[in-house]
């Protein structure tokens, strides 16, 4: 079956911050186990110094793509942001806009014209992938050569001494889409989707920072709300709904089609969550699959001497979770069974084959940390550069794109290589992205978590734009109180 041709990705182009904490220097302040912290969550993360946020990193990753991808700003006619650290509730991907434009010329380039559109959207870490969908949308709809840029970037902060201290981050990754794609094809048509209401999942009230107990050096620390092992509960059930619907729209054997992806990338808070749902996933297409399927998993559930029917039954139910809140049962699980199986047999032929699905570019994202927004198509950069510069012949073959939004939605997106995918993968350069980082001291680190203050640390290495200053008029004529003013170094 093919589907109907919808636009695709043709170039990727990113930044991160210089200011760099290694987790086993983490791990060695906080008395933590260096060797655990790796294996559930990777090597290090990424700081925004005291002059950045989501638009600086974002402008900094767009002007990144244009240059080198040699995109002509006038093509642009849909410029969307994908965030959930915005600082702005009115104005998001404009100033990102008005940024570039200012400098643009600098570069020799024309300006984006006045015929942009300028989303933004919202929904925590799945904010940029909605984004990709709609500028695919828009693409479908435009009669002329026009391109589209997703740009994705987030502050992943977590408040000190949580479980989530670890997992934080900073970063951007811009994403050129066009009608006809130099990497990758986007099969719409065939996408699943699923979205629930969780409550009290991954959260960030507005009451959160209304103190000033919250604010820091001007700037606002985005530290959520989150219940950990809610937040999974809900990761996994939003993960089975939106594959389940892909299997379905996709009409073909669940199990097979998942064997024959030549490579699977997922939302990546930390190393071990996308391992935890493909394996789940798995489970689902055994049990949604044709009879040869439904005998392996009847195999599996044997040797971890579990009932295949019990697995079936919770890989398959609507558990409602909100109940978990309601009755305040946040740390109860909702598929016992299915993690039983799973735990009993991780290192079989079987898991371990499709766990290699996830192996493009997961070393990289092991020093790159928790992006939110930007966390898939930061992976799918690092995965597709590696996989070019490898000589992996991956030309028409399928990929599965998998997003996640705490609170609660997920997307199942099938892509697919274009012919001649490798040259355009090899420009994205994450060796220049990740290069000149700065390893961070203790107090350094709880300076510039706590207080946003590092005034001996240098200007993050690639910065293109800063935080310049925020407006404090409150009377008169002129009135800016709390708005952002940039400047920017060529």
């Amino acid at each position: 079956m093919t589907p109907t041709q919808t636009a695709g990705i043709s170039g990727f182009g990113m930044y991160v911050p210089s200011h760099r904490v290694k987790l086993d220097h983490w791990c060695q302040w906080y008395g933590q186990s260096s060797e655990k912290i790796q294996a559930v969550v990777g090597r290090s993360f990424r700081m925004r110094g005291p002059r950045e946020n989501v638009y600086t990193m974002a402008a900094t990753a767009v002007l990144r793509l244009i240059e080198q991808y040699d995109v002509d700003p006038a093509r642009i006619r849909f410029l969307a942001l994908g965030t959930e650290s915005s600082t702005d509730n009115s104005a998001g991907s404009v100033v990102i806009k008005g940024m570039l434009n200012e400098i643009l010329p600098d570069y020799g380039r024309n300006p984006i014209g006045r015929h942009c559109e300028v989303p933004e959207f919202k929904h925590a870490c799945l904010g940029g992938i909605y984004g990709i969908k709609n500028a695919a949308r828009f693409l479908a709809c435009e009669p002329e050569d026009t391109a589209a840029i997703v740009v994705s970037s987030d502050v992943a902060e977590y408040a000190r001494g949580s479980s989530g201290e670890p997992t934080q981050g900073a970063g951007a990754v811009a994403v050129l889409l066009e009608k006809k794609p130099s990497i990758l094809s986007l099969h719409l048509p065939w996408s699943g989707t699923a979205s629930d209401y969780r409550i009290v999942d991954f959260r960030k009230p507005m009451s959160r920072v209304h103190s000033e107990a919250q604010r820091a050096n001007g700037q606002i620390r985005d530290f959520p709300v989150f219940n950990g092992k809610y937040s999974t509960t809900c990761y996994l059930d939003a993960t089975l709904k939106a594959l389940d619907d892909l299997f379905r729209r996709r009409g073909v054997s669940a199990g097979q089609y998942l064997r024959d992806l030549a490579a699977v990338f997922m939302h990546r808070p930390y190393r071990k969550m996308p391992e935890s749902g493909l394996a789940m996933g798995y489970l689902l297409a055994l049990a949604r699959g044709d009879e040869q399927d439904q005998q392996s998993l009847a195999e599996l559930a044997s040797e971890a001497q579990v009932s295949a029917e019990e697995v079936i039954k919770e890989v398959t139910s609507s558990p409602d979770v909100r109940l978990m809140v309601d009755d305040r049962r946040l740390m109860d699980e909702a598929f016992p069974k299915a993690n039983t199986l799973l735990k009993a047999l991780r290192t079989h032929h079987e898991f371990t084959n499709l766990m290699d699905k996830l192996s493009f570019g997961a070393n990289t994202m092991m020093d790159i940390g928790n992006l939110y927004t930007a966390a898939l198509p930061a992976w799918m950069a690092a995965g597709l550069e590696q996989a070019a510069h490898d000589g992996t012949d991956l030309a028409g073959r399928e990929i599965l794109l998998m997003g996640y939004g705490s609170g609660d939605a997920a997307e199942a997106i099938p892509a697919s290589l274009v012919p001649g995918w490798e040259e355009a993968a090899k420009k994205i350069d994450l060796a220049r992205t990740l290069e000149g980082g700065l390893n961070l001291a203790q107090q350094e680190y709880e300076d510039l978590h706590d207080f946003g203050l590092g005034e001996n640390l240098p200007e993050p290495a690639h910065a293109v734009f800063f935080l310049d200053r925020i407006g404090d008029s409150t009377e008169g004529t002129f009135i800016d109180q709390g708005i952002e003013y940039y400047s920017f170094q060529s």
